[in-house]
């Protein structure tokens, strides 16, 4: 019977690489947690209606990528494809925007689904950390939100990507642009899908990536002149915060994302050495949303950067993160006294806070200073029958190859010194 494999368009994610993902998603959420974000959570699958009406019906992600099932009680659910419609249901289920403080903050990190082609930094399983402002409507929230994404890859030591910026209108001024853009598209030579599209979503055309639909689009009527005098200011105001900040971002007006509920403010983080997916992240503010889901009028900012595209970032910039060893010190006991004797020792150092590991199965010597060599440890605890009949134990500097006796009794205090 042969092993069985992960599905198709999937990834496990194993030591040592994992340390890698993890340093990413805590550098993410290290921002929003002193930004006043706390922690949410929410199910892996959600009522398909949630995301047909949220995402919007006419998406791709909707339409053709969404893992959508039936359960044995008749219910249709969606394994989520993306954070904010969970994340928004879950603040409004649990009335959070009754309590008082506005805008609620939050921020997830989590596991997300789409049936999309398997290609590199395109899975159908794929990570997310994102953040979500639920309830305020602030030109400075949308910047801070782009400021603290900014602020995280900085971190990381990124510096070859470009954060894209748009304003998509409001309810006043949207309208009356998608009738003049599709008035311009209906004369274009396009398929019958997108057709279908101009008449349900025409700002999405503009997103096509195919480069036919990209030449007919030259001479296409301009969001950015058709906005009202108070989405323009709202967007100059973005613009100004970020510029005093000193980020910068580029103006793109045919930035749209892949999501209907978006107002006002996009926008997108791109890296070009990713190649064709370049995207690394990106949102906006989705005023309605929250009304298209069942409700109150509570408008809102949020983004999602993809822990799996920013890796692959870091390697395209040939940055390497430094990740401490996961082990410090490794304990190789010589005889059934010595493996008692060191196992109380290592819990010890646990309890301290120093990571150790322990030779476990009865190698020999050899074998177990192998094991202590891959594990990274900087420091090796050896002993045998005659070191604990005099007390003490040996302990190896893994990086020089000095060895030396230590009282057993202070072994633990020597450790913390040389570590510190």
């Amino acid at each position: 019977m042969s092993v069985f494999q992960a599905p198709r368009g999937t990834y496990d994610l194993l030591p040592p690489d994992s340390a890698t993902y993890l340093a990413v998603r805590e550098a993410i959420a290290a921002p929003l947690r002193n930004s006043g974000y706390g922690y949410v959570e929410t199910p892996g699958f959600e009522n398909v209606e949630l995301f047909a009406r949220g995402v919007g019906e006419s998406t791709d992600i909707v339409t053709k990528e969404m893992y959508a099932f039936e359960t044995k009680g008749g219910d249709r659910l969606a394994l989520r494809p993306e954070g904010t419609a969970s994340v928004l249901r879950a603040a409004l289920e649990a009335s959070l925007h009754k309590q008082g403080v506005l805008p609620v903050k939050l921020w997830y990190s989590g596991s997300y689904y789409r049936y999309e082609k398997p290609q590199k930094g395109r899975y159908r399983h794929f990570s997310q950390v994102g953040a979500e402002a639920i309830g305020a409507e602030d030109p400075a929230l949308d910047a801070e939100l782009i400021i603290l994404a900014d602020q995280a890859y900085r971190s990381l030591g990124l510096r070859q990507f470009r954060i894209l910026l748009n304003s998509l209108g409001d309810k006043e001024c949207r309208p009356v642009y998608r009738e003049k853009l599709q008035e311009f598209l209906r004369g274009l030579d396009l398929d019958e899908d997108t057709r279908r599209r101009v008449e349900i979503n025409p700002l999405r055309v503009l997103d096509d990536k195919r480069p036919e639909v990209q030449r007919q689009l030259t001479g296409a009527p301009s969001l950015r002149e058709s906005l009202c005098e108070a989405c323009r200011a709202y967007h100059q105001e973005v613009r100004e915060l970020l510029t005093e900040e000193g980020v910068s971002f580029t103006d793109d007006e045919k930035l749209v994302r892949g999501l209907d509920y978006y107002t006002r403010t996009t926008f997108e983080f791109v890296h070009d050495g990713l190649g064709s997916q370049s995207a690394v992240g990106g949102g906006g503010r989705y005023d309605g949303l929250s009304e298209m889901i069942g409700g109150p009028a509570l408008p809102s900012v949020g983004w999602a950067l993809g822990v799996d595209r920013t890796v692959l970032a870091l390697e395209a910039e040939g940055v390497r993160l430094d990740l401490p060893a996961p082990t410090s010190v490794f304990a190789v006991p010589l005889g059934e006294q010595a493996r008692r004797v060191l196992f109380g020792v290592v819990t010890q150092l646990r309890r301290k806070g120093v990571a150790a590991d322990f030779a476990y199965g009865g190698r020999g010597l050899k074998g177990a200073m192998k094991v202590a060599n891959r594990s990274g440890a900087r420091y090796a605890i050896v002993a045998g029958e005659r070191d604990l009949a005099e007390g003490i134990v040996q302990l190896k500097d893994m990086e020089s190859g000095e060895q030396s006796p230590v009282p057993l009794s202070a072994v633990v205090t020597e450790i913390e010194a040389r570590l510190s």
